[in-house]
């Protein structure tokens, strides 16, 4: 397991050994402060830890002071090509900036945002992507490969480290899952810095659901990443739910019950997804569910694997002709009409989760 040094942005440690915070970034205009903060609200219900902000000009960067007062969740201002822009975010007051290093212009432009950094005692994310490799590494590598990436990334850490400044965050983020892997397992042994992970443009919908978790899920299972975002074309709330599964399935993260259920086939004797929905409606907007221990619910279909399936279980269902059998912890609760199975399900839930309260209290 890497460990890697903490850094604070704003409530949020990121590294450290602290719990991998999710991120995401609005699409709204920043200069329509209305639509921004709606959006960073509706992230913030579904999730969202850190979120960050486009400011591609200055009237974005006279938005952030008023956006900063107006929410509860630290804010990242995301620069490019003006490093004056980065100036104005951190006199802000953000918690966080992230700039490209190869198009903020150069090294002398670059320290001063580092020396106004460290007066501000912000942190600052070195955002390594395709843009940002020089010439001659594109060149020496043969174009973006996982090399080049890495010395870029070297290369930029070796000058803030010049000018004494070690509140990073490093990204080195590639379109490519392969490249994006090997570039993280690269920089992860030779650097302790907090690295936010990410597949970049990954795409809409499924396609890129399926590469952020791949690259993502890969890397966490090794150990590496302190901070994700799902890069999902669309709304951006949509990213936090990937996200979530991504770190609860890696075991990283508890966002409330696991469901699992058999792909159903010609032995599978009810209504399955009908019977996952029961379970689903049982959970969703349940809080006292929802923050109970980590719990495990089985639905399961059929004689074959059912049984034992749901007896694996915290609570578990197996199917039947015109009924079901609810396990609770291993053991039968009740066999029950399926009409039934809503009430008894509900009720076998919730004993227990208050019991595991119970139990830690």
């Amino acid at each position: 397991m890497r460990h890697s040094m903490a850094v604070q942005v704003g409530t949020v440690t990121v590294g450290g050994g602290a719990p991998v915070s999710i991120q995401s970034m609005t699409n709204t205009a920043t200069t329509d402060i209305k639509s921004t903060l709606q959006q960073i609200g509706r992230l913030v219900e579904a999730g969202c830890e850190i979120v960050r902000l486009a400011v591609p000009d200055e009237k974005a960067a006279k938005s952030l002071a008023m956006i900063k007062n107006s929410i509860n969740i630290p804010l990242v201002a995301d620069i490019h090509f003006d490093y004056r822009l980065a100036i104005m975010a951190l006199d802000a007051g953000v918690d966080k900036i992230r700039i490209n290093p190869g198009n903020i212009g150069g090294e002398e432009k670059l320290k001063q945002i580092i020396v106004r950094a460290r007066e501000k005692n912000i942190p600052i994310r070195i955002g390594v992507n395709a843009g940002s490799i020089p010439g001659e590494l594109r060149k020496r590598y043969g174009g973006v490969t996982a090399d080049a990436l890495v010395e870029t990334a070297m290369r930029t850490l070796d000058y803030f480290e010049q000018h004494k400044f070690d509140k990073i965050i490093l990204s080195l983020k590639a379109a490519d899952v392969l490249t994006t892997i090997q570039v993280y397992q690269n920089v992860a042994s030779r650097v302790s810095y907090p690295l936010h992970l990410g597949i970049t443009e990954a795409g809409r919908g499924l396609k890129g659901i399926v590469k952020s978790t791949l690259g993502i899920g890969s890397l966490l299972l090794q150990g590496i990443g302190d901070t994700l975002r799902v890069s999902l074309t669309g709304d951006p709330v949509e990213e936090i739910p990937v996200a979530r599964e991504i770190l609860q399935a890696a075991g990283l993260r508890y966002f409330g019950p696991e469901i699992i259920s058999c792909p159903t086939c010609a032995r599978c004797e009810i209504d399955l997804p009908a019977t996952v929905d029961i379970v689903e409606e049982i959970i969703r907007g349940n809080k006292e569910i929802m923050s109970a221990l980590p719990l495990k619910i089985a639905v399961m279909g059929c004689p074959v694997n059912g049984p034992g399936e749901a007896r694996e279980a915290d609570v578990g269902v197996s199917g039947g002709k015109g009924f079901a059998i609810v396990f609770r912890e291993g053991k039968v609760i009740k066999k029950v009409p399926f009409s039934e199975l809503a009430g008894t399900l509900q009720e076998t839930i919730m004993h227990l989760c208050m019991r595991k309260r119970n139990d830690t209290t």
